[in-house]
């Protein structure tokens, strides 16, 4: 057994089920926040039933999906700690950022949102969604910092053998940070989008009573989808041209690349700098999900004619279409993670250099162990989203107006 591909298996199996908790949660309060604004512009009681609804399921994925990254944070102390010393006074500047943004700002907002309904006044109840949201981007936006930093470098230097940061603007603009950010935004878009026409899809499938309203929410769900699949391959494409200039070797070798692999031969030593296939055949894989998720522009229209509803058949390809964009996500991560390597900080620490000295058998009981743990997080997950979804929207738990004393309890005493 080998302590580091023991490592790397899993990294990527805690990233990968936390990533897909992310785009869910980041999707579903985009949609959030629309349906809750029209209704407070427009006091129809219809967009009050869709927030109650998609927010309870907003609320399940975003509890457990705060469970999956505290678990996932314990690996950069335990099995990397090469990596937090030398270059945590780098890499650690936004992800502490990150961590006031999330488990502060946006848990605290949340948490006054689910509890706020019916005790705070509408505006405000509505303000508290919109700073969940802008600190779900925001979270996101340094997330995608400190992963840019590790695919490009810059605003460091090394002093003692350790990176410290000298301009943190550098971090910011980094060129492998902007396009990256756009896609992962639009990625989780398309995931909030399909899931919501998908879920929408299964109700009407099934003639529940409130056929209006997810048609409503279908008609949101793939409008979204439609203008979210558009962006996410304009963003991926326009990735291409940053990833060749700072990332030659990531996507084949050029004279660049080769003249950079010789480089590092003379710094590190001899050595197979060359990224592993899998990186190139999970960006085959995204490219042709995304094309073929693409077509639901053709659906566009149709969806606007109640007779093509009832027809089902249009509602059967959206919902066995609901995993495309779930495996897509993955890919593009694992396009972007492994198409770096051997690189933890491309080009400046090798991952063999950022593994913690421990041997093969604890790895392997941490791997075993983390990897049991968030894969029961994450199927409990699933089982909650279907187990309320099916229920329908007559009566969400969520922002339930509460119960009116029971005067019958409390009888007033009797006049003698």
């Amino acid at each position: 057994m080998d302590t580091l591909l023991l490592a790397r298996l899993q990294f990527a199996t805690t990233t990968s089920i936390h990533f897909l908790f992310v785009v869910v949660t980041l999707g579903l309060v985009t949609l959030l926040v629309a349906m809750q604004t029209a209704w407070v512009l427009t006091g129809n009681p219809k967009w009050e039933r869709l927030t109650r609804y998609w927010g309870q399921l907003y609320v399940i994925n975003y509890v457990l999906g705060i469970a999956t990254g505290i678990v996932m944070e314990f690996q950069f102390g335990l099995n990397w700690s090469g990596l937090s010393r030398y270059v945590g006074n780098v890499f650690g500047a936004p992800l502490a950022i990150e961590t006031l943004v999330a488990f502060f700002l946006e848990s605290t907002f949340l948490g006054m949102w689910i509890f706020g309904w019916h005790r705070l006044g509408k505006g405000v109840h509505l303000a508290l969604l919109w700073g969940v949201a802008i600190t779900a981007y925001a979270s996101a936006f340094w997330i995608m910092v400190a992963n840019s930093w590790l695919q490009n470098p810059v605003g460091y230097e090394v002093r003692d053998g350790i990176a410290h940061l000298t301009d943190f603007g550098a971090l910011l603009t980094n060129p492998s940070l902007g396009m990256a950010f756009g896609h992962v935004v639009s990625a989780a878009l398309l995931v909030g989008g399909m899931l919501m026409a998908a879920v929408s899809a299964w109700h009407l499938i099934r003639r529940t009573p409130d056929f209006a309203l997810f048609r409503t929410s279908l008609r949101i769900g793939v409008v979204t989808s439609a203008f979210a699949i558009t962006m996410v391959q304009g963003f991926g494409f326009a990735q291409f041209g940053p990833v060749r200039a700072v990332q030659p070797t990531k996507f084949g070798q050029g004279p660049e690349g080769q003249a950079l692999i010789a480089e590092w031969t003379t710094r590190f030593g001899p050595g197979d700098y060359t990224p592993p296939v899998l990186a190139n055949v999970g960006l085959g894989f995204m490219i042709l999900i995304g094309f073929t998720l693409g077509c639901v522009w053709f659906l566009l229209p149709l969806l606007f004619r109640d007779w093509i509803i009832r027809l089902r058949f249009p509602l059967w390809l959206i919902l066995l279409a609901l995993p495309l964009p779930f495996v897509a996500v993955i890919l593009g991560w694992i396009a972007r993670e492994v198409g770096r390597q051997p690189w933890v900080a491309y080009g400046l620490l090798p991952t063999e250099q950022a593994v913690s000295p421990v041997g093969a058998p604890v790895m392997l009981t941490s791997l075993i162990g983390f990897s049991l743990l968030l894969g029961t997080l994450a199927v409990t997950n699933w089982v909650l989203l279907a187990r309320h979804a099916a229920r329908g929207a007559a009566d969400p738990a969520l922002g339930r107006p509460p119960s009116p004393p029971n005067e019958s309890a409390h009888p007033e005493p009797a006049l003698v």
